[in-house]
């Protein structure tokens, strides 16, 4: 079994920063993409920030230049750096991995964090 553990949540002001941090832990041979996701209260969860095995990054046009996105492989850990935060950016963040593999020849899932609270206030 695969679990993702968030940590660096919390309350800032607005144009303050954050850095999201999420682990991944258990047997695992590879891991695909990972990723950020958001929902905010009354909406969908929407796709913040996604980095691919190659390091390629994808960012939702609301947060580019303002989030980093960044792995670290070795670790399974993947991060998110937010400056110049919001109120707008206010949400529970949920970390993403996706095609995770236990073995070379198990079936890729995809694991969810368990949601990290971000609140920024005005």
């Amino acid at each position: 079994q695969v679990q993702l553990v968030e940590s660096g949540g919390g309350l800032v002001q607005a144009g303050g920063s954050l850095r999201l941090s999420c682990a991944a832990s258990g047997n695992i041979f590879s891991i695909g993409a990972m990723g950020w996701y958001r929902q905010a209260p009354g909406k969908q969860r929407e796709l913040v920030a996604l980095i691919a095995s190659a390091d390629t990054t994808t960012y939702a046009d609301s947060v580019k230049g303002r989030f980093t996105i960044s792995r670290d492989n070795a670790k399974n850990t993947v991060y998110l750096q937010m400056n110049s935060l919001k109120p707008e950016d206010t949400a529970v963040y949920y970390c993403n991995a996706k095609n995770v593999r236990s073995t070379n020849w198990t079936p890729a899932k995809d694991y969810w964090g368990q949601g990290a609270q971000v609140t920024v206030s005005s």
